[in-house]
């Protein structure tokens, strides 16, 4: 266990380092400069900006400070907020981000297997029928739209939820379930399928033959060994809801990390831009070395090296 851990945690360093030197180049090769879209900036001025942020220096010496930086979690200074630093921007707005994302993932995770175990139970009636629907949608559907109907229903003609703002549990369930649409509908139709495969397989059949309850097979054999390709999409799912929070925080005002994410690309902050970008990748291969561990610890049949079984 202890080698396997090593050596799924050195690919995700390799990859975090992969990462930060694409986001750095990639920012370098945009045309223009941060500071472009200030009004009449006399040259002396945008010289000692560029000496202040260091952009007067050659790209693979501004690179390997950078990575210096970066080993010290230092994510360099905002360019448009005055002495503001990009790890206490990421460290004030990420709480409201963090806390949307862990409600989502429960929330899609609980509904998602709930669905989909249901449809499995009652495989071609009407609750089979009525989870395929919703999760078609919820697949279909891009997440912003969800959003915007749910403000229009919920929130302009029922009155039931604010439509703005991130003060109290009453603004968590649209937004929740905007961003936590499109993971219910995955989880529900894999979980429907793997819940089949195994009320299917011939030890259930037997264990039936044999007597047993039914609600010990469902809990300890059923649910058990259909919960695994769950287990598998939780790294791709955080991506998703991660990545999809920045437009919803967007939509219901939500002062999260994703705000300012966007909030820096249109005004050209490149620190802001990449140290959000890097502090987003870390979380996605965090949670994706964190699944793989995970997964090992659910299905004892994984080898964790090659070679023969013993």
């Amino acid at each position: 266990m202890a080698r396997y851990i090593a050596n799924k945690l050195f690919y995700t360093l390799i990859s975090l380092f992969i990462l930060i030197s694409a986001t750095f180049f990639l920012m370098k090769a945009i045309p223009g400069d941060p500071f472009m879209s200030e009004k009449k900036v006399p040259e002396a001025i945008q010289e000692r900006l560029n000496e202040h942020y260091g952009l007067d220096k050659p790209v693979y010496q501004q690179y390997f400070k950078y990575l210096g930086d970066i080993a010290q979690g230092d994510f360099g200074i905002s360019m448009k907020k005055i002495n503001q630093d990009v790890s206490s921007i990421i460290g004030q707005t990420f709480s409201a981000s963090l806390k949307l994302g862990l409600v989502a993932i429960v929330v899609s995770v609980i509904v998602g297997v709930v669905l989909g175990l249901l449809a499995a139970l009652y495989h071609r009636r009407m609750i089979d029928n009525i989870a395929m629907v919703v999760a078609v949608l919820g697949i279909a559907v891009p997440s912003f739209v969800i959003a915007s109907l749910l403000q229009y229903v919920f929130s302009s003609k029922l009155h039931m939820f604010p439509t703005m703002g991130f003060k109290g549990p009453m603004y968590y369930f649209l937004p929740v379930a905007a961003l936590a649409a499109q993971p219910i509908a995955f989880i529900a139709r894999l979980t429907r399928s793997s819940m089949l495969e195994v009320l299917h397989a011939d030890y259930i059949k037997t264990a039936r033959a044999k007597g047993l309850r039914w609600y010990s097979i469902l809990f300890k054999h059923v649910i058990r060994n259909g919960i695994l390709p769950i287990v598998t999409y939780l790294g791709p799912m955080t991506a998703n809801i991660v990545t999809g929070s920045v437009v919803i925080e967007q939509i219901f005002g939500i002062g999260g990390i994703g705000k300012q994410f966007v909030q820096a690309i249109g005004v050209r902050d490149y620190p802001v831009i990449m140290g959000i970008t890097i502090f987003y990748g870390a979380l996605l291969m965090v949670a994706r070395f964190l699944t793989d561990v995970a997964y090992v610890f659910v299905d004892p049949r994984i080898k964790l090296s090659g070679g023969k079984e013993d």
